[in-house]
């Protein structure tokens, strides 16, 4: 008996263990089948809610968002409530190249960052955000609503915010880096649109040598007859229209004084791109003093069209550097300006001071043989971190600071033929040669002549008198510059060849001339 209810027990205990089993594997079954069907009903709900918005989407202009780039982030953190960090600290030496390592320190930072303040990322489309905010904008700005809701520029900010575009924007920031301080001063002091800072790069790209097809120079593109209002002048030695002190001075108060005659930003940058009396007559006979409406009905010249949006754009992007991943963290330049009191070559004070030859020649880019006017006054730019050098090498008595050919006088010598060969004008020989005419030169007197370019020596040994040998004429030669040549007088070179010393010389013609060793 003992064992029969031993049995029962173990029946009943196997049996308890089967329902239980059994239970579980009900209740697996109605959580899985549970999941499934919410799963299901999810998915449907997000399915039409994508569909609704979609729809309502549909008549409304696409938000595009901008990658988010590290200095994109890092400019939202350090303006993000109780976070701060020094820029210095994941910029080392200041330059955007390394902020992708800067990045990782605050990896797990940033994304609880970004994850609780979404709004950190904005949209980049100039018609749903503010360009920049109101108590950030100047007055008398330039980027405002309506500029912002032109097609074109739209077009010239989609342009610019494109991989070549912002490579582009960049480049001319790089070369206008010597420039920007001094034009941001000159545009603050007068009270102008903070914008016309940019102006440089719509005319010339920051290329200070730069030449229009038109002949227009320099950073501000000056046509030679509007320079005079301006204290710019042109010489044998200079073009001022290439400095970016007097030019920049002078573009400005052009502006200045073309917006007290037409009393508009736009239309004033528009007289400056197409000239003032055009835009005038423009005005007076359309009856329309706007320019967007101008603009809208094409009464303007396509150039001029497109010349103040794509001002805006650049504007609006370069206003915004760490938004839109400018390079704003090159080393600041500063320059100091030098009266001179003798005439000095910028080769050789970049010689003797350590100057980059280059960068004292685009500091200086006026003087067009890399010499500076004879006389007291003219002010020669340098690096500040060289000024006291560039002082004591001023002050130098025995440093002769130009170079000069000294030239001894032959039978055919005029002056007019030494500053062909030489490269100078003749207004230079006779400066620094007082008193001297071609009808007192002497045989075998010295002219000193300015070397503005390297020349070489106007006259080499000659071997045979016969003339034996052959010489064809190429462009731009004479008699007399081939007998500096072959080391015989001009006009034995023409007697020889049956000619005249005055005739003129065909490109191609054979003389006989010496042989040369």
């Amino acid at each position: 008996m003992g064992r029969n209810l031993l049995r029962g027990k173990i029946l009943k205990m196997t049996n308890d263990k089967e329902m239980t089993a059994r239970f579980h594997k009900v209740n697996i079954r109605i959580f899985i089948s549970c999941l499934y069907k919410f799963t299901v009903f999810f998915l449907l709900l997000f399915f039409i809610n994508s569909l609704i918005w979609a729809q309502s989407d549909i008549n409304r202009p696409l938000r595009t968002i901008p990658p988010v780039t590290p200095n994109y982030v890092l400019h939202a953190i350090s303006h993000s409530s109780g976070f701060s960090l020094p820029i210095d600290d994941i910029l080392p030496d200041g330059k955007p190249s390394n902020l992708i390592s800067g990045f990782s320190i605050l990896n797990s930072r940033v994304t609880s960052l970004l994850a609780s303040n979404p709004s950190l990322l904005i949209p980049s489309n100039p018609r749903f955000d503010s360009p920049l905010p109101i108590s950030m904008r100047a007055a008398n700005s330039l980027i405002t609503e309506r500029a912002l809701e032109q097609t074109l520029t739209r077009q010239f900010i989609d342009y610019y915010l494109t991989p070549n575009g912002m490579a582009t924007l960049n480049a001319m920031m790089e070369r206008g880096n010597i420039f920007l301080p001094f034009i941001r001063e000159e545009v603050a002091r007068r009270g102008l649109p903070p914008e016309l800072v940019y102006l440089p790069i719509i005319e010339s790209g920051f290329v200070i040598t730069a030449v229009s097809r038109s002949g227009a120079v320099g950073l501000w593109q000056f046509m030679l007859n509007s320079i005079s209002p301006y204290n710019m002048k042109v010489t044998d030695l200079m073009d001022e229209r290439r400095d970016f002190i007097k030019s920049t001075k002078g573009a400005l108060q052009k502006l200045e004084d073309e917006y007290n005659r037409l009393g508009d930003w736009e239309l004033t940058l528009a007289a400056y791109n197409a000239g003032l009396a055009a835009v005038t007559r423009t005005v007076q006979s359309s009856g329309i003093n706007d320019y967007w409406e101008l603009s809208r009905r094409n009464l303007l010249r396509s150039e001029t069209i497109n010349f103040v949006p794509r001002l805006i754009a650049v504007s609006y992007i370069l206003s915004q550097p760490r938004r839109f991943a400018i390079n704003v963290w090159q080393e600041k330049f500063e320059w100091a300006a030098v009266p001179l009191e003798r005439q000095v070559s910028v080769d050789i004070i970049a010689e003797e001071t350590g100057i980059s030859r280059e960068l004292l020649r685009r500091l200086n880019a006026e003087l067009t043989h890399g010499i500076t006017p004879a006389g007291t006054g003219h002010l020669l730019k340098v690096p500040f971190s060289h000024l006291e050098i560039v002082n004591n090498t001023l002050k130098r008595e025995d440093l002769q600071l130009i170079r000069f050919y000294y030239h001894v006088v032959r039978s055919g010598d005029t002056l007019w033929g030494l500053s062909r060969y030489y490269g100078t004008s003749l207004n230079m020989i006779e400066q620094h040669n007082p008193g001297i005419s071609n009808r007192y030169l002497k045989i075998g007197e010295t002219v000193i002549i300015p070397a503005f370019n390297e020349v070489t020596p106007p006259a080499r040994p000659v071997v045979n008198q016969n003339f034996d040998g052959n010489h064809t004429v190429q462009q731009g030669e004479s008699f007399w510059s081939i007998s500096r040549l072959y080391g015989v007088d001009p006009q034995v070179l023409a007697e020889t060849n049956g000619m005249r010393l005055d005739q003129i010389l065909h490109i191609g013609r054979v003389l006989r001339v010496p042989i040369m060793e």
